[in-house]
């Protein structure tokens, strides 16, 4: 069957669409249609991001489509000054992948060199009768103020993300170590929710 990622994230397509192909689920993508909606995404948290998103591109297509957010918590941070659902729009500006760096590399500075970092993930699957929604987190890592030269093109942070077990930045990281880690690294289970509820 045909599934609709209602995303322009390269980084998000590519980690997800090699696998669901094994489960005989293709995936299209926004630009394959040749569509760029860009709905207002004026949801409190991740999932209800997620949902505004795959109803908009539904409702477009006709298309079972998969919508994805994801939310950005800092411990060393105040409540103001948290990303939260605005990773990317930073006092009103949607950054670029290098503004991105560039902008989360000084926070780090500012204090200390360091951040305490977690992300949370929404997911909905909508097919114009029924939302399914997953949610989950990863957390145990840090961000730092000297960023690597490589980049994830779509997840710009992995180039100053860390991940403490094996001190690397997440641009490096091999699928061994991911496994050294698989409560934070749940792709398996994103995949098995998105082939169970696109297959009923």
């Amino acid at each position: 069957m045909k599934v609709l990622f209602a995303t322009t994230n390269p980084a998000k397509i590519k980690k997800y669409a090699e696998k669901l192909k094994e489960n005989n689920i293709d995936v299209l993508t926004i630009k394959d249609l040749g569509i760029n909606l860009k709905p207002e995404e004026t949801g409190n948290n991740a999932i209800e991001n997620a949902y505004i998103k795959a109803k908009a591109y539904y409702d477009k297509t006709k298309i079972t489509t998969i919508g994805m957010d994801n939310n950005l918590y800092i411990e060393e941070l105040p409540e103001e000054k948290q990303p939260g659902t605005h990773v990317r729009r930073v006092n009103g500006k949607e950054l670029t992948d290098n503004e991105m760096i560039e902008y989360y590399s000084n926070l780090a500075k500012e204090y200390g060199g360091k951040l305490t970092a977690k992300w949370v993930y929404g997911m909905v699957i909508y097919d114009g009768k029924e939302k399914k929604e997953y949610s989950w987190s990863k957390s145990h890592f840090y961000f730092i103020d000297k960023p690597c030269k490589k980049r994830n093109p779509g997840y710009p942070l992995d180039s100053m993300s860390i991940m403490p077990e094996c001190n690397k930045y997440f641009v490096d990281l091999t699928e061994e170590d991911r496994n050294k880690n698989k409560e934070n690294y749940k792709e398996d289970d994103v995949i098995n929710f998105i082939v169970n509820n696109c297959r009923k």
